[in-house]
Order: C-alpha cells, then structure tokens, then sequence
C-alpha cells in the first residue's frame, strides 16, 4: 500500500501561483538591462517550452519531500507465550454423517474442519501446531505463529490419508516430542477424535503420564452423534454411531494432564467446547506486527531531476543555434557592406 509521511506537505503544491499572482510590476525609474532579439526569443519559446514542465518538476519535489513509502503485508514478530498443538484423528469412522453443517447433514470431519479452523484463526498470538493420527501419528504442521498455513494444511488434509485405525497414544507421544524441542511455556494439545485407541505402539494412559510430567495440558474431545435413524429391511431403526468412543480413556488422560473431555454431539457443542477452551487457555497477548516499508522518495526526485538535465539540454542547443544563426547573418550583411564596385570601364 503507498501512503506518505508527511502528507500535509502537499499543501505547497499550488505555492508557485499564490507567489505569481502576487507580484506587481514595479513602478518608478527602475534601470533596463540591455537584451538582443536572440536572448528574447529563447526566453519566450523556452517559457512556452517548458512552463508545463517546471509544473511536473514541482510536483515531484513536492511528493518527494513528503517521503512516499510502501507499506508491506503485516508480519507477525515472534512472541513467547502459549504452544498449542491439535491432533486430529482421520480414521475411517470420521466418514460416519450423523452431524448437521448449515442445514445439511455431513460427515463428522468436514464439521471438525470447519470449527478448528475458525478455532486457529482466533489464537492470535499463540502457536499453533497440527498432528494427524489414524493408523500412526504424523506431524502436519510444526508449532508457528502462521495460523493460516496451519488452516490451510487442516483443510487439505483428507480420511484415510494416514490409515483407517486409530492410535491416540502414538499422537500423544508425537507431541511431547514437539513439545520438548521448544522453550518452556503454556503447552496445550488439544486431541479430538471418534474412536478408542487401537493402533500404535504407544499406550494413551503412559503417553498421557509422560506428557503429565512434561507440565502439558490435554483438551480431549469425542466426537460424534449418540442416537441416528437407519433404514433397515425391517424399518426405521435408532443406533449409536458412538459406540466405539472411548469416554473412559478419554477422560483419564484429561484428568491426568489438568485439563478436561469434552463430548461433542453436534455443531452447536462442538463450537461451545472451542469458546470454552478459549475461556480456560485464553490467548497469551495481543500479537504484535510490523510492516516492512520501502522508500519510495527517489523515484519521483530522479525523474525530476532527468526532466531538468533535459530541459538545460533543450535550451543550451536552442541558444547555439540561434547564436549559429545570428552569426551567419551578420557575415552575410558584412559581405554586402564592403563588396567592391566596378568602375564601368573607365581607366
């Protein structure tokens, strides 16, 4: 974006008219210095020539003096406050829809995607991190003050890209790690998933113990519908697309940790579950920015100062030749004053 440091100086620009309108010829004996038609008519073609660019020099000085600059995209300055990482389960169950989005009903990931993501958004001043598990555990995203690229990953991110299953120790266990390779600070993972653990090496309730010790906090949330209607060959029938959640563990590694489970039935809880997080881990500061500026003065008192070269140019060439030319005709007059007469024949 151009903007200017000092504006106000582009008051100045009509200054040459209030000066002109305010000089009066003089009056009295005043002395006349001798001139020649040559030096007069540069001077009027010169004026004619140039008065339109002396305007354009002036207005380039003028908007160089109030120091143009261009203002960058905003850049976030590192901060020292809260790491908080999200670890998304992308098991097969994920693709169950027994979750309504804007009157429609979804599959529970593409509800997840939505709400993390305006979730990430609001963490200005933290880091954010992004873990996807199902069969093992991968890092997506490390912790970083970009929150756009974490939401971005989230949304590109697809069921069934890391396996079917789901190992929720192995998530747990991938986040100390991150976690013990940054400086001491609020560490917060929030792990969401619809399933129990059964895949991994890693036990949640050990992974938890550790992450326990490492002063991190664990969010858990179980998602998905308790009570659906199916159609069957014997009718409409009522099920849990929920049974395989495991509640019990869930809640363990959040009581072992500090921090607290959640279960979210539908759109509405799980966006509570987001604000109530935001309440209890509130973020660490307003972050600062700055946006790197790029001088920009130079460009217009370089083109003002080539529009002057050239002008001096344009009149130094015009006075040569009109100086080339007085010359020539005061040779020419000469050669007819003194040209010899003839004597017409008489001796």
């Amino acid at each position: 974006m151009l903007t200017l440091i000092w504006p106000w100086l582009l008051l100045l620009l009509p200054l040459p008219l209030i000066f002109k309108n305010q000089q009066k010829p003089q009056q009295g004996g005043h002395l006349l210095l001798p001139t020649t038609s040559t030096t007069q008519l540069i001077g009027t073609i010169s004026t004619k020539f140039s008065r339109r660019w002396y305007w354009a020099m002036w207005v380039l000085l003028v908007f160089a003096v109030a120091r143009p600059q261009w203002l960058g995209e905003p850049i976030e300055l590192p901060s020292k406050g809260r790491d908080l990482m999200v670890a998304l389960d992308l098991s097969g169950s994920m693709q169950i829809e027994d979750m309504v989005l804007d009157n429609k009903t979804v599959d529970r990931f593409t509800l997840v995607q939505k709400v993390v993501s305006e979730f990430i958004e609001r963490r200005k001043g933290d880091r954010i991190g992004l873990i996807l598990f199902a069969d093992h555990a991968y890092l997506q995203s490390p912790l970083t003050l970009d929150r756009r690229s974490v939401a971005t990953y989230l949304q590109e991110s697809q069921i069934g890209l890391v396996g079917k299953q789901t190992a929720i120790g192995e998530a747990i266990g991938l986040a100390v790690k991150r976690f013990d390779r940054v400086e001491d600070s609020n560490r917060i993972l929030i792990l969401l998933t619809d399933g129990t653990n059964n895949a991994g090496k890693a036990e949640p309730t050990q992974a938890a113990e550790i992450a326990a010790k490492r002063g991190i906090t664990i969010y858990t949330i179980g998602v998905g519908a308790s009570v659906i209607e199916k159609r069957s060959i014997f009718g409409r029938q009522r099920v849990n697309p929920s049974s395989d959640l495991g509640e019990a563990t869930l809640e363990k590694i959040a009581a072992m940790t500090g921090g607290q489970y959640f279960r979210a039935k539908n759109t509405e809880e799980l966006e509570r579950i987001y604000q109530v997080i935001d309440q209890l881990q509130p973020v660490s500061r307003d972050q600062q920015t700055y946006r790197p500026r790029s001088e920009l003065f130079y460009w217009p008192l370089s083109i003002m100062l080539i529009i002057s070269v050239i002008l001096n140019m344009s009149k130094l060439s015009l006075f040569n030749r009109f100086n080339t030319a007085k010359v020539h005709s005061q040779a020419r007059s000469q050669s007819k004053v003194y040209q010899p007469k003839s004597n017409g024949g008489h001796s």
